[in-house]
């Protein structure tokens, strides 16, 4: 699970939002976990990414996995989880006591 977490670079977060391409996203979610439950045989993944307002300590993403064997449900999410950072369509605002910024279209 990954959960907001309370600063970024030493500025303190007050929420995010979270905007998301809903048929896309749920399109590759569901691309990672073929991909996951091809590379580890027998390993499954449900993987859920909220949307919306969220503020510190709340779930943003769980991920949970079912193998034959830990060590695979352990790859399997961390591949999962690489992957969603990477290329499902979710959009991420940080807001600051001083600003406001896009990851990964500002400083």
């Amino acid at each position: 699970s990954g959960a907001v977490r309370d600063q970024t670079k030493g500025r303190r977060v007050l929420r995010l939002e979270y905007e998301a391409y809903a048929p896309m996203a749920e399109a590759k979610l569901a691309e990672i976990g073929q991909e996951v439950a091809t590379r580890w045989p027998g390993t499954r993944l449900a993987i859920m990414h909220r949307v919306g307002t969220l503020v510190p300590g709340e779930l943003a993403v769980v991920i949970a996995a079912s193998a034959a064997h830990r060590q695979e449900a352990f790859r399997g999410c961390e591949h999962a989880i690489e992957r969603l950072k990477q290329d499902v369509p979710i959009w991420k605002k940080e807001f600051f006591e001083d600003g406001e910024v896009w990851v990964g279209l500002g400083p």
